[in-house]
């Protein structure tokens, strides 16, 4: 997959540097773009990054500056910064920290899943970090107030932590011991499926920007906040499914082994590296599932939402695109 090609001999500073309509120009561009190792650069670091990258747009970048050094700035602004309003994104959000916080995480639910309190604390971090990440990536055209964030962090940590304990209660008695350790991953994928909406519910209520191939904003449109946000779950749960799926099996038939039961406090550090590695591959496999700049057909928004073609019609008139296209979010 070749890089985006330089126009008049100048890199396009605002495409992505591999080209989007094809997965693996999504995945090279995502692994680029999360490369946990971006996180260690300072705030200072990453708003000259971002003046760089604003003075090349101008034509005023410093001379002798490479393509390289332009790239990394460029990586560096599209890690930190949010593609929206163009805030710097707390870094514990950033879909660069999901490598080095998830792999904690997760491996803490794996790891401690016998007892009530260590499932509810761990299941509480975990969708504490879930909220802070979904909010981080939101869209940023769809404001959220403090009372919609309260109560959206609130709900979907309550039905994390209900389900987990379900799921728990459910198989505690009945189930093998192997069946038990993929209590948190089912924990996670029906925790997914209430956290993200509610984070970003007022998406769900107000609608998320349309914009045609030229970046007019055209309308506001809730079933493309819909379609948005259910490609988001399905790509989180994908992300996560590897690493908590496979672990149980290893675990299991680790413990089973003398030489490793002796050392009983590796384990945890054990499934910490186990997840890094299968995150690793997942993240930026799972946010290329779906392009970024998700598009919506005209036609499905004559059938499901009246308001939202009414003003395309009048923006457009008889001549209607066919197609319109909005962020999804990560």
């Amino acid at each position: 997959m070749t890089e985006t090609p330089k126009i008049n001999g100048r890199i396009q500073i605002d495409e992505p540097r591999w080209q989007q309509d094809t997965f693996v120009g999504r995945l090279k561009h995502f692994a680029w773009m999360t490369d946990c190792r971006t996180v260690l650069t300072s705030t200072s670091g990453l708003l000259q990054a971002k003046e760089l990258i604003e003075k090349y747009r101008e034509g005023q970048e410093p001379a002798g500056t490479s393509d390289e050094a332009l790239w990394y700035a460029k990586k560096l602004t599209t890690s930190a910064f949010h593609p929206d309003s163009g805030e710097l994104q707390n870094f514990i959000g950033r879909m660069s920290f999901q490598v080095p916080g998830g792999m904690f995480i997760t491996a803490g639910m794996l790891q401690f899943y016998r007892t009530t309190g260590a499932v509810i604390f761990w299941q509480w971090l975990n969708q504490s970090f879930n909220a802070l990440v979904n909010y981080t990536n939101r869209n940023a055209a769809s404001s959220l107030t403090t009372k919609q964030i309260t109560t959206a962090y609130l709900t979907a940590t309550s039905g994390a932590l209900v389900t987990a304990l379900g799921f728990k209660a459910l198989f505690s008695q009945r189930a093998p011991p192997l069946v038990q350790r993929f209590v948190p991953f089912m924990a996670v994928a029906a925790a997914n499926a209430v956290n993200i909406p509610m984070t970003r519910q007022s998406e769900l209520i107000e609608g998320v920007s349309l914009f045609d191939e030229n970046n007019n904003k055209v309308a506001q449109s809730k079933t493309a906040a819909a379609k948005g946000i259910s490609l988001v779950v399905l790509s989180r749960i994908i992300m996560a499914a590897p690493g908590m799926l496979t672990l149980p099996f290893i675990m299991e038939y680790l413990e089973k082994k003398p030489w490793f039961m002796r050392y009983t406090f590796m384990h945890l550090p054990f499934q910490t590296l186990g997840v890094g590695f299968f995150l690793t591959g997942m993240v930026p496999l799972a946010c290329a599932l779906f392009p970024q700049r998700s598009e919506i057909r005209v036609e499905t928004l004559k059938k499901k939402e009246a308001e939202s073609y009414n003003a395309i019609v009048k923006f457009y008139g008889d001549n209607l695109p066919d197609v319109l296209y909005f962020n999804k979010g990560l």
